[in-house]
């Protein structure tokens, strides 16, 4: 739940900042830069831990939910709403997760969850189908971007379990990884809207993105699967589009129609259906440790 609600918050917030002064190239350097900062004492705290092997498995996970996807979430807030980003990304993450485990992992999803997977995505496509029946297309490009942030998020999730990383290192990967692969980048071709913003922005922007997000969700993101299971914690963050989208109508004044509220609540009650809250898990998931193991 904490990390969910910090996940709803942040399509709002970066939203927020991305249609002002300040740009994606800006929201990703305070998200991994201040992160990669705010972590480091985790990475240097067990260095003799960690072997090549880890750090390998820690650029993976880097690229999976390092900069890509917040570029494709950023860029996709731009070109679309902070409601449609809410619901396409965290909405399909978990039919994602559900189909990419069931091809490769065969790990194969019961009926109710089946029943989940579908009902989200029915809800999705309502939600989209409703703007397009009012004349006010989707943006093609922005869908795309916000569907492959989705693909990324779930295999992320399937990856994660699978590491040989605790919670809090796994975190500090993917912010130092990501820091270290982009801030040459946005140094060296000066795009920075910093200066342009107003200090109170700047400020929220940094705690939100740089200590919420790359420190306490993301850690909070992966004791969860690591409790509850990919497939399961997954399909608890379907409820994202519900939270962002009840914040966005007092921040942005994006106010849902009726046939966007009724999607809404399908995709929450696909969730329900797809985190196994109708029809329990009959298999226990593995914890993953808070620290690695000596």
């Amino acid at each position: 739940m904490l990390a969910l609600a910090i996940f709803a918050g942040w399509f709002v917030v970066t939203r927020l900042s991305v249609t002002r002064e300040l740009r994606i190239w800006d929201i990703l350097a305070l998200r991994f830069g201040v992160g990669a900062l705010v972590l480091l004492p985790v990475l240097v705290l067990q260095r003799r831990s960690l072997s090549a092997r880890r750090w390998r498995e820690g650029l993976l996970l880097s690229f999976l939910w390092g900069v890509p996807f917040v570029l494709c979430v950023g860029l996709g807030l731009q070109l679309t709403s902070a409601e449609q980003a809410s619901s396409v990304t965290p909405g399909l993450m978990p039919v994602f997760t559900g189909l990419i485990a069931w091809a490769f992992l065969g790990q194969r999803p019961g009926a109710t969850r089946l029943a989940g997977y579908v009902v989200i995505a029915a809800g999705v496509i309502g939600m989209l189908g409703d703007r397009w029946l009012a004349g006010l297309r989707p943006n093609g490009g922005g869908l795309l971007l916000l569907l492959a942030a989705a693909a990324l998020w779930a295999m992320y999730t399937l990856r994660i379990r699978r590491a040989d990383l605790s919670a809090p290192v796994a975190a500090a990967f993917v912010c130092l990884w990501s820091a270290v692969l982009y801030l040459p980048f946005y140094l060296g071709f000066d795009v920075s809207r910093l200066g342009f913003a107003p200090l109170r922005e700047v400020m929220w922007q940094t705690l939100y993105q740089g200590v919420l997000m790359s420190g306490v969700a993301i850690f909070a993101y992966n004791r969860a699967v690591a409790l509850l299971g990919p497939t399961t914690a997954a399909a608890v963050f379907g409820l994202v589009p519900v939270v962002a989208t009840a914040v966005a109508i007092p921040v942005l004044g994006e106010v849902p129609t009726p046939i966007d509220g009724l999607a809404i609540c399908a995709i929450a009650i696909g969730v329900a259906l797809a985190a196994g809250l109708a029809a329990r898990s009959s298999t226990a998931p593995a914890r993953l440790p808070l620290a690695p193991p000596a």
